[in-house]
């Protein structure tokens, strides 16, 4: 079994252990620099010499390397399993990354101490793009609280109206409940965030036992797992020196809308946030779901990044090599 490491950086050390390097909340974050990409967002996963960036893709590519057996449980403990519920599933997946995060982001109250700090602010804006300037967040305020109200409001009178514990239905935790939660999960451990005339559980009991349910369950799963390994940034630099790769190449769809071929010299970029940070290398892999490049820069060479094909472009670089 190939090497992991979760930077928050995870890395699996054995099937089953896996390894943690931890990673500041702001740039610069000269590991992830040094194990050979540039993507700035975290959590990010490496597995040997694969690189996976973006949680969706951790996820998915958890579920299908590591299957579950005695030494790795489920990611998800849902015995409801249909491709319906794996179609919501997905649903779910596009509203809270593409609809949800932004609004929940403006939420943020602005007598957090982190927003009177010059380098989270400037961070932040190198990160989305806007003003993150306290004036700028109040004013996007109003808007974000109507959103967000309309959300939980549409969890209590569809999803959940029935009075089911998953959205998905029977017994534990599903995907389905880690797609959805984590915008409300999140805002409910922000003091401030949320105003309990607007939004609380005497509006919505059924979304906050539902989160409720989701923090004890999961707390529970941490605490079973125990604690990863924590390790320097150079210890994690020098595991995936020594380690192997933990796919074989995914190959180049024949006819993909890119029109890209295998080899080519492209560069791979998130486009909703962080777009400025692009992996850049040589196109190994390219499928509808996921794009993989070999990259050489770094301190371990020739690791090859993942990222999903929904919410990533992926583009040829005129002249070749940069």
């Amino acid at each position: 079994m190939h090497p992991s490491i979760h930077t928050h950086l995870p890395t699996k050390n054995s099937a089953a252990s896996n390894t943690t390097q931890l990673q500041p909340p702001i740039l610069p974050r000269p590991i992830t620099r040094a194990i050979g990409t540039s993507y700035r967002r975290i959590p990010i996963l490496s597995i040997g010499r694969d690189i996976y960036n973006d949680t969706r893709l951790i996820l998915s590519k958890l579920h299908h390397l590591y299957p579950p057996s005695a030494s790795h449980p489920p990611l998800s403990t849902s015995t409801s399993t249909t491709p319906f519920n794996t179609g919501v599933e997905k649903l779910l997946e596009f509203w809270t990354v593409h609809g949800l995060f932004g609004r929940a982001a403006a939420l943020i109250p602005k007598e957090l101490p982190l927003l009177r700090d010059e380098r989270f602010r400037r961070d932040r804006e190198d990160y989305t793009g806007t003003s993150w300037e306290v004036e700028a967040i109040e004013r996007g305020r109003l808007e974000a609280l109507v959103e967000m109200r309309n959300a939980f409001e549409l969890m209590e009178t569809t999803i959940l109206a029935d009075g089911r514990e998953w959205v998905a239905g029977g017994e534990g935790v599903g995907m389905a409940d880690i797609e959805a939660v984590w915008p409300f999960h999140w805002l409910t451990t922000l003091p401030g965030a949320l105003p309990p005339p607007l939004i609380s559980s005497s509006q919505f009991p059924k979304v906050f036992a539902w989160i409720s349910r989701f923090d004890t369950d999961t707390r529970a799963a941490a605490k079973k797992a125990g604690k990863p390994k924590t390790i320097k940034g150079e210890e994690a630099v020098g595991i995936m020196q020594k380690a192997g790769f933990a796919e074989g190449e995914l190959g180049v769809a024949e006819g993909d809308p890119s029109g890209l071929k295998r080899g080519e010299w492209v560069e791979v970029w998130p486009t909703d946030s962080g777009s400025r940070h692009r992996d850049r290398g040589r196109l190994v892999g390219l499928s509808m779901r996921e794009v993989v490049i070999e990259t050489e820069g770094g301190e371990v060479g020739g690791v090859r990044v993942h990222a999903p094909r929904h919410g990533f472009r992926v583009r040829r670089v005129e002249g070749g090599k940069l």
